[in-house]
């Protein structure tokens, strides 16, 4: 990319960088990726005003965009970052931004990106069951298991109404299993009652929670980790899989199952999907990022999943070890032909 960086477009660098907003942008741009939206809430500016300030910053290379169907994020280029300009305009406007008050909202405005997925799964409860597993899977699962080396316990994250409870509690000894919706644990409950399930522990509570995952890792650390669906509602997708990597043993393995990145904005409106999907190297990179071992991304045939609002999509699926040695080179996987 051509940017204002060289030196015979200095005059064009130092332009630009004399308005203030654009240094509070260059500012909250280096701190977190943000969307227009969330950059015109922090800033109390309108998001045709942000934009305007953002394509002139992005005009000269120093910031970078990443597209979510029809929102923007941008972040603080990297080559940028070298600059000694820009790090001196970097440190102006992160004064500014914390002298306004602004650096303290910042947090806030993550957690509010769920928002919209938290009064989903609130009125979810009162959805009617989707077509359920064969009564016979049970006694399938449990004649597999001994197949399984280290199965002592398994933790998911997100559970929903504990349809993934189905295929974990014939296999594992003990299952633990987390959701912040009071709603769906009843669900669950009720689900595993009627299987006659003793083996596993629903827990309330949040991902982000510091208290619940305290809770958690004091149940024992996990030889799998599953999260079915949970990415694409996370604020800060990179850092739950860490979060999941801190719940299995030294050995054990993540798995996570959500969509590959797609552009239905519906599924926004519809289901209060936060992210659209995700690439396989995204996948890899957040779970690198997390000290995970052999990331592998495989996508999955559409006939594993027919029925329902995101039935459409591609879905792929993460699995990862937690391991101090070992690794190698991170794979995806051709789906197979359905």
């Amino acid at each position: 990319m051509q940017t204002a960086l060289e030196a015979d477009k200095r005059w064009e660098l130092y332009r630009v960088l004399s308005e203030p907003v654009r240094l509070r942008l260059i500012a909250l741009a280096g701190q977190e990726e943000l969307s227009i939206g969330e950059l015109g809430e922090l800033l109390g500016e309108g998001q045709p005003n942000v934009s305007r300030h953002v394509a002139a910053l992005r005009k000269l290379g120093l910031l970078s965009e990443r597209r979510q169907g029809t929102r923007v994020f941008v972040r603080l280029a990297e080559a940028a970052r070298l600059d000694a300009v820009v790090r001196d305009a970097f440190a102006s406007g992160l004064a500014l931004c914390e002298s306004e008050g602004v650096l303290a909202r910042l947090p806030e405005t993550i957690r509010r990106r769920d928002a919209p997925a938290r009064e989903f799964f609130a009125r979810s409860a009162a959805r009617a069951n989707e077509a359920s597993f064969p009564a016979e899977l049970p006694a399938y699962l449990a004649a597999l298991a001994p197949l399984i080396a280290r199965r002592t316990l398994a933790v998911e994250v997100g559970t929903g109404d504990g349809r993934l409870l189905e295929a974990l509690a014939p296999v594992f000894q003990r299952v633990v299993a987390l959701d912040r919706e009071q709603a769906q644990l009843d669900r669950a409950k009720d689900r595993l009652a009627a299987r006659g399930y003793t083996n596993v522990e629903l827990l309330r509570g949040d991902l982000n929670d510091g208290a619940v995952l305290e809770a958690m890792r004091g149940r024992g650390q996990a030889d799998v980790v599953f999260a079915s669906r949970v990415l694409h509602h996370a604020p800060r997708p990179q850092d739950a899989i860490a979060t999941l990597a801190s719940l299995a043993r030294a050995g054990g393995q993540v798995v996570v199952l959500d969509y590959a990145a797609h552009h239905d904005e519906a599924m926004r409106e519809n289901e209060a999907d936060l992210w659209l999907g995700f690439s396989a190297d995204e996948l890899i990179t957040y779970a690198s990022q997390a000290g995970l071992r052999e990331p592998t991304v495989t996508a999955l045939p559409a006939a594993f999943h027919p029925g329902g609002p995101d039935a459409h999509l591609t879905w792929h699926m993460l699995v990862a070890l937690v391991a101090s040695i070992g690794g190698g080179a991170p794979q995806t996987t051709e789906p197979a032909t359905d």
